[in-house]
C-alpha cells in the first residue's frame, strides 16, 4: 500500500508540472484591487486666478473633517473662516492664499504644519464682456487665459448679420479690431489672449445695396477689397439681360460713377446693374 501510495503521489507531481503554473484566482467580489493613485485635478486654472470679490472658494485641511468651508468673498475682500475670523483673499491666487491659511492655523496652534486645499468653485469678479451680433451675449468668466477665439466660441459665434472682425476694448487701453477669420485661420500670434475687464463687441455687418439686372436684388454685407463682380456674384449673378459693363454706383456722399467689375465697393454703396443692349 505504502508503494501504491508513493506511485499516486508522483504521479500527481508529474501531472501538475506538465499543466504548468497554477492560474491565478479571481478576486472576490468584495476585495480590493488596487488601480493606483488617482489622477489629481489639474490645479493650473485656479492657480492662475487671481481672486476677488463675490468669488466663491472651498478651503479645507486635508485628512480632517474638522476644518472645511465654502466661503464666499466679501466685497471687502475678506472671507470668514473657522479659528481664524477674517482673512484677506482678494489679491491672492489659491497656492498663496492656502499658504497663508494653513501659516496662520500652524502659527495659532491649531494644527501641525496643515496641508491645505484652496479650491475656486464660483468665479464672480473677473469677466470680459460679449455684446453684439453673436449668438448669446453676456459676462464670460475667465477662470484661465483665454485666447479671443475662444470666447466667441464660448457664447455660441457670431450671427449671419455680423461683421467680418471683432472690436476689444481694454479696460486701460486702446480699441483693437481683429479679423474673425484670421482668429480662426491665423496662428496664435493672430489670436490674442484677453484679459478680464475688456470688452468685446462684434458689430453688424455694414452693407452694399444692389438693383437692376440681377437675380436677387437687394442689400448684403460688404467685405474687405470687395470688387462689383464680388458684389453681383452675392446678389445671384447677372441675368440674361444683365450687363456688367457700364455699372452705376452711387456713393453715400451722393456721387454716382460709372465703374468696371473689378471696381471696390465701399459700405452704403447702391450699385445698379443694367440691361445690355442687343
Amino acid at each position: 500500500m505504502r508503494i501504491r501510495s508513493t506511485f499516486l503521489f508522483l504521479m500527481l507531481i508529474g501531472a501538475a508540472l506538465v499543466a504548468g503554473p497554477v492560474a491565478a484566482q479571481p478576486p472576490a467580489a468584495n476585495a480590493v484591487v488596487p488601480l493606483g493613485a488617482a489622477a489629481k485635478p489639474d490645479s493650473k486654472a485656479d492657480e492662475a486666478y487671481v481672486l476677488g470679490a463675490e468669488d466663491v472658494v472651498e478651503i479645507e485641511v486635508l485628512g480632517r473633517s474638522d476644518f472645511k468651508v465654502r466661503a464666499k468673498i466679501g466685497s471687502d475682500g475678506n472671507i470668514q473662516l473657522p479659528f481664524l475670523g477674517t482673512v484677506q483673499a482678494v489679491g491672492r491666487n489659491s497656492r498663496q492664499l492656502a499658504a497663508e491659511i494653513g501659516a496662520a492655523l500652524e502659527k495659532g496652534g491649531y494644527y501641525s504644519k496643515p496641508i491645505m486645499s484652496v479650491e475656486v468653485v464660483g468665479y464672480a469678479s473677473r469677466y470680459v464682456t460679449v455684446l453684439g451680433s453673436v449668438t448669446t451675449p453676456g459676462l464670460v468668466p475667465v477662470d484661465r487665459p483665454y485666447r479671443l477665439s475662444e470666447i466667441i466660441a464660448r457664447v455660441g459665434g457670431v450671427r449671419p448679420n455680423a461683421a467680418d472682425y471683432v472690436t476689444v476694448t481694454p479696460s486701460n487701453g486702446e480699441k483693437r479690431r481683429h479679423s474673425i477669420k484670421r482668429l480662426a485661420t491665423g496662428d496664435s500670434s493672430e489670436d490674442p489672449f484677453v484679459a478680464p475687464g475688456d470688452k468685446i463687441y462684434i458689430d453688424e455687418a455694414e452693407v452694399f445695396y444692389i438693383s437692376g439686372q440681377v437675380h436677387n436684388p437687394g442689400s448684403f454685407p460688404v467685405s474687405d477689397g470687395m470688387t462689383v463682380r464680388q458684389a453681383i456674384a452675392k446678389a445671384g449673378g447677372l441675368t440674361e439681360l444683365g450687363t456688367d459693363k457700364g455699372v452705376k454706383i452711387t456713393h453715400p456722399d451722393g456721387k454716382t460713377e460709372k465703374v468696371r467689375g473689378e471696381a471696390k465697393v465701399s459700405p452704403g454703396d447702391v450699385i445698379v446693374i443694367n440691361e445690355r443692349f442687343f
